[in-house]
């Protein structure tokens, strides 16, 4: 069995030197939140400015997801490749062109292609972020820092959020002029040259991983690391987390999608989990809220600044059940909330799909009647609370830990991209979804919550302080 990662002289200080190292990393998932929910308070105004049907506008909200399908697939080529670090540099690279083209986009063919500049961006940070925090934490507290990830997605959500929000507000609306006479929805893609840059610095300061390091033979770097990060002194220590290292490691050819095949279905059953955990994770339709919430809520009733500030304040409750989470993983484990997660989004979309049920009018005349506006209003936040503290952090913290060290990174690019894919087809489909009738919409994420439940009851196995090296295909 592994050495435990902080038994030896490493305490307090070791947490914090970690601790610091997966935040920098983290803020790939910020950048993450930030690029895939700007879009929520420019879609009316992109859609009025290039003058675009149901089925352009959905792709136009979601094209920057097939760019993170791609990004995510390629990701841990790149990463087993150039290492975790120098990966992460290219990501945050890409994000500075995408927030720079998006914003001076002369047309909507013109936004795609940035956009899924972008997306290729994030799919590399949404792969590199939770693989690096994994190989860089002690078991006892790995699900805490995995679960940073998602903390730092949640606040870029929030931030994009609050930052369409306060632009619009200050032009008087996302189609109004703000500054030398742009739109404010173009002010919202600028914003995010920030973070990225920030980000692009941050990582510069970064340690390689080191099982990347074991990995590639460079045994004394992959020491300096473990003592650095860890705080490990003892010789005999470091020699035998080497040692577990590279006997988790043993294999005589580069990481490559065929180490992901097993004997029956094409892949091994890890992979699979992996795979399935991504696309219900999307299925429940969580990216309808953050991604078309402002519309959504304006189309019922709401005006534009009250459907901003729901918004705002549903990414807020997003953030504070994502702090929950991160107190609960390491304590009562990963599959329990996932259990608990499942059953509470399918009680509440189904909550939500009977509330639109009663709504009258259809399109920009919809609207619902007495307090059902309230209740669709309370489930939608329940939901998100129920996904916040469980399918959110934690599918992010098992695709970081739950595959083996040999196929980590290429399993979890195959995982990842398959998590961006489910989203594209969730979001993308979502207009069209909402023209058929937002019951069968919600009923449809409802349906899937429940499948969940039944996924997780069967098929997912705790991994709870589990070294890495311990992880069995």
């Amino acid at each position: 069995m592994s050495t435990a990662g902080a038994t030896d002289g490493s305490g307090q200080h070791a947490t914090a030197r970690v601790v610091l190292i997966s935040a920098a990393a983290a803020l790939g998932g910020f950048l993450f939140g930030f690029d895939t929910a700007v879009i929520n308070g420019a879609v009316e105004a992109i859609r009025g400015s290039f003058t675009l049907d149901a089925a352009q506008t959905g792709f136009a909200v979601s094209c920057a997801l097939l760019g993170s399908a791609l990004g995510a697939w390629y990701a841990g080529m790149l990463a087993n490749r150039w290492g975790r670090v120098r990966t992460m540099q290219v990501a945050a690279v890409l994000l500075v062109a995408s927030a720079v083209g998006s914003g001076l986009a002369s047309g909507v063919w013109d936004l795609i292609l940035w956009r899924l500049v972008g997306g290729i961006g994030v799919g590399v940070a949404s792969v590199i972020a939770p693989t690096y925090i994994a190989e860089v934490s002690p078991a006892y507290i790995r699900g805490r820092l995995g679960s940073m990830q998602q903390l730092a997605i949640v606040l870029g959500i929030f931030t994009a959020l609050l930052s369409d929000a306060w632009l619009a507000g200050s032009a008087g609306g996302a189609s109004h002029a703000l500054w030398f006479g742009m739109a404010a929805w173009r002010w919202m893609f600028l914003a995010a040259v920030l973070p990225a840059l920030i980000y692009g610095t941050l990582v510069l300061g970064v340690p390689e991983s080191p099982r990347y390091l074991v990995a590639k033979g460079r045994l004394a770097q992959a020491r300096d690391v473990l003592r650095e990060v860890l705080d490990m002194h003892s010789d005999t220590a470091l020699d035998s987390k080497l040692h577990d290292i590279e006997e988790s490691l043993r294999s005589e050819h580069p990481p490559r999608l065929s180490d992901l095949r097993g004997k029956a279905a094409g892949l091994l059953p890890v992979v699979w989990i992996g795979i399935l955990l991504s696309v219900f994770q999307q299925f429940v339709g969580i990216n309808v809220i953050f991604y078309y919430s402002s519309t959504l809520w304006h189309s019922v009733g709401f005006s534009e600044a009250d459907s901003f500030t729901i918004t705002v304040a549903t990414s807020v409750v997003n953030v504070l059940v994502t702090l929950v989470a991160i107190a609960l993983v390491d304590r009562i484990g990963r599959k329990p909330l996932l259990t608990i997660g499942s059953a509470g989004m399918a009680v509440t979309l189904a909550t939500m799909a009977w509330c639109f049920s009663q709504a009258t009018g259809n399109g920009a005349t919809l609207s619902l009647p007495g307090a059902t506006g309230i209740v669709a209003l309370i489930a939608a936040n329940a939901y998100v609370v129920f996904f916040g503290v469980s399918w959110g952090p934690v599918v992010w913290v098992l695709l970081g830990e739950m595959f083996p060290n040999r196929i980590r990174a290429t399993a979890l690019a195959v995982a990842a991209a398959a998590q961006w894919l489910a989203n594209f087809a969730i979001t993308s489909s979502f207009p069209a979804l909402a023209e058929i009738g937002l019951t069968f919409a919600y009923g449809l994420y409802a349906g899937f919550a429940l499948l969940s439940l039944l996924f997780v009851l069967y098929a997912v196995r705790e991994t709870k302080g589990i070294e890495l090296e311990d992880m069995q295909a």
